[in-house]
């Protein structure tokens, strides 16, 4: 494998093209694919969230639990770094998925 983009998968033998090889339809194509790839992973972590929501609400825990929290925040932080992505970046978006799944176990309670 080459010194490539480290998010691109190839395949061993190459035979993918790199970003740089593709063309524009292609670039958007991608994005395309990516966008609900994201969209997926959002809706499967709403789903253990709020799964979470209801092992919290049976046990009588409280909704909000910054431990918790900020291991997420670290570990965002940390993924952001190993993947070479705008710390910041990452942690805002965790920041708004954390707050979204707060404001829906508060609904439910």
């Amino acid at each position: 494998m080459t010194d490539s983009d480290p998010a691109h998968d190839t395949d061993d033998a190459g035979l993918e093209p790199t970003p740089d090889e593709m063309s524009l339809d292609e670039l958007r194509s991608e994005i395309r694919e990516i966008d609900s790839e994201l969209v997926r992973l959002i809706a499967r972590r709403t789903y253990v969230a709020d799964s979470i929501a209801r092992v919290k609400d049976a046990e009588g825990l409280p909704t909000v639990d910054e431990t918790q929290e900020q291991r997420v925040m670290d570990r965002a932080g940390e993924n952001a770094d190993r993947f070479d992505v705008d710390s910041n970046l990452v942690k805002a978006i965790f920041r708004l998925l954390i707050e979204l799944n707060k404001v829906e176990q508060r609904e439910r309670r």
